[in-house]
Order: C-alpha cells, then sequence, then structure tokens
C-alpha cells in the first residue's frame, strides 16, 4: 500500500512510501498543475491539461507515454495504461475515496486519510508502481486544488 504525507505543514511536496519504506517524492509545479517524481532511479512527469483540467498524463524520462487519466476525481473516471483501459468510481458524491473497479466489482482504492495533514493512501493491485503513485499524485493534485 502506498501512503502519501507532506513534507512539511505548509509544504506542497509529498513523501510517498509503501510498507513504510521510501518511494519517492512528489513534487508538484507550482503553475501548470503537473509536476515530477523519481521512481527507481527513473523520472517521471506528469502533466495536467484538456479542458476541464481533469486529464493528467504521465510520461517517462525519453517523454514516452505511461499512462493517461481522463476526468480524475469525478464520479466516474478512466486510466488507460500499457493498452488497458481501468475504471474508477466515487462510490458517493460526498466522499472523495476513489475505488478501482474491475468487472464491477472494486478491487483497489485511493482514500484521504487527512486533509489537514495533507495524508492520503492508495491500495491498486495490478497496476505497476509507476502507475500506481501516478494515481495517487493525480488525486492529490485535484484534491489540493478544490
Amino acid at each position: 500500500m502506498l501512503r502519501a504525507s507532506r513534507t512539511g505543514l505548509l509544504s506542497t511536496r509529498y513523501d510517498i512510501t509503501c510498507d513504510d519504506a521510501p518511494v519517492c517524492t512528489w513534487k508538484p509545479s507550482a503553475f501548470i498543475g503537473g509536476g515530477t517524481f523519481e521512481l527507481d532511479g527513473h523520472r517521471y512527469d506528469v502533466a495536467r491539461g484538456g479542458w476541464t483540467g481533469r486529464r493528467y498524463r504521465l510520461r517517462d524520462e525519453t517523454g514516452a507515454l505511461v499512462a493517461l487519466a481522463d476526468g480524475v476525481g469525478r464520479l466516474a473516471w478512466t486510466l488507460e495504461t500499457g493498452g488497458v483501459t481501468h475504471t474508477f468510481e466515487r462510490p458517493s458524491p460526498f466522499r472523495r475515496d476513489q475505488v478501482l473497479v474491475r468487472d464491477g466489482e472494486p478491487v483497489g482504492a485511493v482514500r484521504r486519510t487527512s486533509a489537514w495533514f495533507g495524508e492520503a493512501e492508495a491500495d491498486l493491485p495490478g497496476l505497476p508502481r509507476e502507475v500506481a503513485v501516478f494515481v495517487l499524485v493525480s488525486l492529490l493534485a485535484v484534491w489540493d486544488e478544490d
């Protein structure tokens, strides 16, 4: 399970851990709504776009598209990676939790554990680690903006 915590009370950066071991630091951009993280010696760039501002792209250090998330944080949204489209749903319009759904069944989730301290966790089985981090940081960006 991935966990994200702000590096400081007023910081916009997040330390991301997996089973209490450091994984990476999410460094959001101040102006474009994206940011960067380094994972396993590779740099990844996240860019926000789309007319709603809820489309996020993950590119590796060569510029290749790794994943595309469309409608991030909405009641239903999609993630495309490795030729597969994954569906996320928000079970309640009053909560921010996001559920990864496969064949109509929930198989994973991302949830904000503390808005005040900027903490969140993600359990996304079956997704590559860089894509799971991408989903988590995209949602952090949306939640922080709201």
